[in-house]
């Protein structure tokens, strides 16, 4: 029956929540709020098989679109849940191997090398685009939904969810906080790298999306570890990816955007060079076993594929 209702959106939802729910039961003793975790999973679970029935039940754009859409906020509900879990589950912080790591292939450090190309017109730009990543996303979605079979938004937005909770699997296995804490003075990066208009607003609405205090010395302490791989990279790629698989009209602006982005993740000092190139390493991991999945699930039930 359940095969029958769940997209593998749902599938993979569910069974990432499930994965969540497994961790902190094993990690309990070092999670002081996991029993409030389990019950929020334990909710999204059934909030996603209740959409899946109601879909079905009740074919409608209305419920077609709750149960299609729930793809976007899950994504942040998970984001700030393993917040709570990466570091009292993994608390060791792997900057100094993505440090090495670059050093060994450039010789230097790359955002100490790209600082002398600063200027406020540069970083407004790449701070735009880098704040884009956020609505990206909304544009591919939005335009596929609007234009394309609903096969195609499932299919779409199964890749973008499946590959979050890819990279998020990598926040566990390999925590970092970035070069803005590590190789530069977080506190003085507004004096670094000044912007024009835009800049110091979607720093600090990034910052308390990622759990940085405002005023407290250690922020270092409190970021969320979301180093590696760069999950800017790895998303927005996929994104790319999807908008010229399916020809969208929006696919020039988004690849502008992502091209903007990539240089803004170490020019804005947020990642090293090596988390990009996990990033496109974790986008193409997503793809081969995303298509993979998707397709073998389709061999085991016809849905049927309505447009809306």
């Amino acid at each position: 029956m359940l095969r029958k209702l769940l997209t593998p959106l749902d599938v993979v939802s569910i069974g990432f929540l499930s994965f969540l729910i497994l961790l902190c039961l094993v990690f309990s003793a070092r999670l002081d709020v996991w029993p409030w975790l389990v019950l929020v999973d334990l909710v999204g679970v059934g909030c996603i098989l209740a959409l899946a029935r109601q879909a079905e039940r009740k074919p409608t754009r209305l419920w077609i679109g709750f149960h299609r859409w729930y793809c976007y906020p899950i994504v942040l509900l998970v984001f700030k849940q393993i917040y709570l879990m990466v570091r009292p589950i993994h608390p060791i912080d792997y900057d100094h191997v993505f440090i090495a790591i670059d050093r060994a292939m450039f010789g230097v450090d790359p955002t100490v090398c790209i600082s002398q190309f600063a200027h406020p017109l540069l970083t407004e730009i790449l701070q735009i685009a880098y704040f884009s990543y956020y609505i990206l996303f909304i544009v591919l979605g939005v335009e596929i939904y609007r234009r394309l079979p609903i096969g195609d938004f499932d299919h779409a937005a199964f890749m973008i969810v499946y590959g979050f909770y890819l990279s998020y699997l990598g926040y566990f296995l390999m925590p970092g906080v970035g070069p803005r804490f590590t190789l530069h003075d977080f506190a003085l990066l507004g004096n670094d790298l000044p912007g024009l208009w835009l800049t110091d607003t979607m720093r600090k609405i990034i910052n308390a999306g990622e759990s940085i205090p405002a005023h407290l010395p250690n922020p270092q302490d409190y970021v969320q570890r979301d180093v590696f791989p760069s999950g800017h990279t790895q998303l927005t790629l996929i994104t790319v990816i999807l908008a010229f698989r399916y020809k969208l009209k929006s696919r020039v602006f988004i690849t502008v955007m992502a091209s903007l982005l990539f240089i803004a993740t170490v020019y804005l000092r947020y990642h090293y060079v090596i988390d990009l190139f996990g990033g496109v390493a974790f986008c193409a991991v997503t793809f081969w076993t995303g298509d993979r999945f998707q397709r073998w699930w389709s061999g085991e039930k016809k849905r049927v594929n309505n447009e809306f």
